[in-house]
């Protein structure tokens, strides 16, 4: 924990963001920047990930990172989010995942594998959508979970995990954020149930509770478990604060790490908070974090609008929060590195004391998905080292990411289910 701080920086002292972090599992952190979970869509099409994943992976941890988290790997591949994905079961090629935490363990910094199931979100071409309960509404509609189904859920977590720490992964986390299935079952919008896994936030959190002790009993003691958590889903009748804080002080008594805290949701038509055009506002979810601080005393790292140096600084020196989670700010350029022709290292720069922050394009009446197309675009250019492209505009980068899914849910259907259709 760091306690609060007023002292005045001047421009070479970066203070407590660069210092280390030790985890309650005993792992110590080089600083507080975290590359926070995107779905980077470089999976292969059969769940395994490339080349140039690896590539991505090797050159945030370089950027001088403490950790970086690998978003949306499945433990099967009928709820997965999208076909390039990753998934990580019994039936997966082992020596891949190790080729890829080996890319991601260097520099000092340890690479993550964020522990998913789209649940009602699942990719109808690849996926059965399935959620806490049936839901029938325009762009979303999904079957509700057996009993039994969601009793054999925790063990399905737990052995993805055990896996993640048989290849060489530095850590876990279970994604309980951003309206995938454990979201899901925290907000009252997809969780309809009137048996123990329903009704108020204590039946709505039962599961991810289960999960979390599976996932640390499968690890043992001293690998990190972390947790995403949403702040709200932004969404009327979705979870809100309240019963969030209710989560998290739920949590301060679990045997985890970190909580990670995010917000909004992938609900279809939804504005969500890292679909948000980042040019303009401040830290999301900052006032969320000052609260929940008061409930917990467990690490909180906070993912979502920091944009300069500081604010990272300022909410690490008051204490509100551990650890800073970024993502879209580690895709673009700095004004410097973009001077001085060298490659994206956004920590690196804030360590040495150069505080120029990314220039955040700005996209006018974008289409629905435009901005995560973009983005999610611009990170298969940096995995193939090619910082100086861009995307082109929204409506291409757009056709482009959906192309691309169009080709690997061919080669999802032909590997999983051998069928093309």
């Amino acid at each position: 924990m760091i306690p609060s701080c007023d002292t005045a920086h001047d421009d070479n002292d970066v203070g407590p963001l660069f210092s280390p972090l030790t985890l309650p599992c005993g792992l110590v952190l080089k600083n507080r920047i975290a590359k926070a979970a995107m779905s980077d869509s470089l999976g292969d099409g059969t769940g395994h990930p490339t080349e140039a994943q690896g590539r991505l992976y090797e050159r945030w941890a370089q950027g001088g990172v403490a950790l970086s988290l690998i978003g949306e790997v499945q433990g099967r591949p009928d709820v997965a989010e999208k076909p390039g994905n990753l998934v990580l079961n019994d039936h997966s090629d082992l020596s891949a995942f190790e080729r890829l935490a080996q890319r991601g363990n260097q520099y000092g910094s340890g690479l993550w594998l964020q522990l998913g199931h789209a649940g009602a979100l699942a990719y109808p071409p690849t996926s059965v959508a399935r959620g806490p309960s049936a839901l029938d509404l325009p762009g979303l509609r999904c079957a509700a979970l057996s009993p039994g189904e969601i009793h054999a859920l925790p063990d399905q977590f737990a052995r993805t995990a055990a896996l993640a720490r048989a290849a060489g992964f530095a850590g876990v986390q279970v994604h309980a954020a951003h309206g995938f299935l454990l979201s899901q079952f925290l907000s009252p919008l997809f969780n309809r149930r009137n048996d123990a896994y329903g009704g108020s936030i204590t039946g709505r959190r039962r599961l991810l509770l289960e999960v979390i002790q599976a996932v640390r009993d499968a690890v043992g003691p001293a690998f990190p478990v972390a947790v995403k958590l949403n702040a709200s889903d932004q969404l009327e009748g979705g979870l809100d604060q309240e019963d969030a804080l209710e989560v998290v002080k739920s949590l301060d008594n679990q045997p985890i790490d970190l909580i990670d805290i995010s917000g909004g949701t992938y609900f279809p038509g939804a504005r969500s908070a890292s679909d948000t055009d980042t040019a303009a506002g401040s830290p999301y979810f900052l006032a969320f974090a000052r609260r929940a601080r008061r409930h917990t005393t467990l690490p909180l790292m906070l993912t979502g609008g920091f944009k300069t140096l500081s604010q990272a600084r300022s909410a690490v020196d008051e204490g509100s929060v551990d650890i800073i989670g970024l993502a879209r700010a580690l895709a673009i350029k700095p004004e410097l590195a973009r001077a001085l022709a060298i490659k994206p290292e956004l920590p690196r720069h804030w360590q040495q004391g150069q505080s120029a922050g990314p220039t955040f394009p700005r996209f006018d009446t974008p289409p629905e998905g435009g901005i995560t197309a973009w983005y999610t675009m611009r990170l298969t250019q940096l995995a193939e080292d090619r910082d100086d492209e861009s995307p082109g505009s929204l409506e291409q980068a757009l056709a482009d990411y959906e192309a691309r899914d169009q080709t690997r849910t061919l080669a999802w259907r032909r590997h999983f289910y051998s069928t093309p259709g």
